[in-house]
């Protein structure tokens, strides 16, 4: 095993259990906004949700869409789908949709199994930073909810810094931090685009957290749950 001197950390569904809290405060907004109109069932709304609230994130990677406009086009989308075009529904609803979307993720939030675990042991051995595409408001927040703030040295946010992962200069920003090399830190996350390819656009070797195979993706090290970190690092 090679050695490094730090460790980078993705934050969503890396450490902390964005999923969860996802899926339960869509579910609030689904009965709040009585959507059953429009989707007879929960999972027919999430699925119409989910696959275009990821194309949107990929697109606030690329610099292609602003962060106003991705919290406005996730709710607006699904509901816009199914109404007419004389339809009262306007860009306020959606953002009220989204102001609520935030509060009560942050209302679910938690972190993974195992988490502060391996956070902990991680810190134990390694200078640890997050490096997250998170907005400011929220990540901060969930950090100090977390009980492992003191574990890391540094918090890098794409929205403080100005360039989301999978861009190179986000991971050169976080880097510069600790004057640390590239072949010296480890990025660990989910995110095959964000993370992985991200790690490898600034040289950084990287870990990848993804249960099923996919060859054709290939990363440094590959683990398929959080506590296996343990048993490599």
């Amino acid at each position: 095993m090679k050695k490094y001197k730090a460790i980078f950390l993705d934050w969503d569904d890396t450490i902390g259990d964005f999923h969860h809290a996802e899926l339960h405060a869509l579910r609030d907004i689904y009965e709040k906004y009585n959507l059953t109109k429009l989707y007879p069932t929960f999972e027919g709304y999430y699925n119409e949700y989910h696959p275009y609230n990821l194309m949107l994130w990929d697109k606030y990677g690329q610099s292609l869409i602003t962060k106003d406009e991705l919290h406005l086009e996730r709710f607006y989308h699904p509901i816009s789908k199914q109404l007419f075009a004389d339809s009262d529904f306007t860009d306020y609803d959606a953002k009220c949709m989204g102001k609520d979307f935030s509060a009560l993720t942050l209302e679910y939030f938690s972190c993974l199994p195992d988490a502060e675990q391996v956070v902990r042991y991680l810190f134990s051995k390694y200078s640890l930073t997050i490096v997250s595409n998170g907005f400011i408001e929220q990540q901060y927040e969930k950090i100090r909810r977390s009980g492992l703030a003191d574990c890391f040295n540094h918090v890098v946010l794409s929205e403080e810094v100005g360039v989301q992962k999978p861009n190179a200069d986000i991971f050169f920003y976080a880097l510069g931090l600790d004057n640390l090399r590239s072949d010296e830190v480890l990025m660990i996350g989910d995110g095959w685009s964000s993370d992985i390819q991200g790690a490898k656009n600034a040289g950084i070797d990287q870990m990848w957290i993804h249960e099923s195979e996919e060859k054709e993706k290939q990363a440094t090290y590959r683990v398929s749950c959080l506590r296996e970190i343990m048993s490599v690092l």
